[in-house]
């Protein structure tokens, strides 16, 4: 189940900027973050396919969802102003926003190139 994060959980999980001003990952795994409305429609596109991976990659990667509509001041810190836009954030270094609904592929691709992470074995 992907969770969604509120500005406090994300000051917790994924960076705390109000006591930091360099980037500083709070996680112990890389993980994405999908901003999103309930209202758009690729954003609908985009949610089965997080699920799906949530459960392949679960872990080695979290998977979070941000609520524009809902988390205006975590949207305007990212500078968010098309949906769904996607931060993947590794473990080091700088986190990457990708615009648009990717396809899965996609996601298992940038998990390959910034996480250094291949799907887990799903036990069956």
């Amino acid at each position: 189940m992907l969770e969604h994060l509120t500005k406090e959980t994300f000051k917790t999980k994924v960076f705390n900027f109000e006591k930091n001003k360099e980037w500083k990952f709070e996680g112990s795994k890389p993980c994405v973050i999908d901003f999103y409305a309930d209202w758009c429609g690729p954003c609908k596109m985009v949610a089965p396919i997080l699920e799906d991976l949530s459960k392949e990659y679960k872990d080695k990667v979290d998977i979070y969802k941000v609520n524009t509509e809902e988390e205006g001041e975590l949207s305007s810190m990212f500078g968010i102003q098309s949906i769904p836009s996607i931060l993947f954030v590794p473990l080091d270094g700088q986190p990457q926003m990708a615009m648009g609904a990717l396809p899965k592929d996609a996601f298992e691709q940038a998990f390959k190139d910034v996480f250094k992470v291949d799907k887990a074995i799903i036990n069956r």
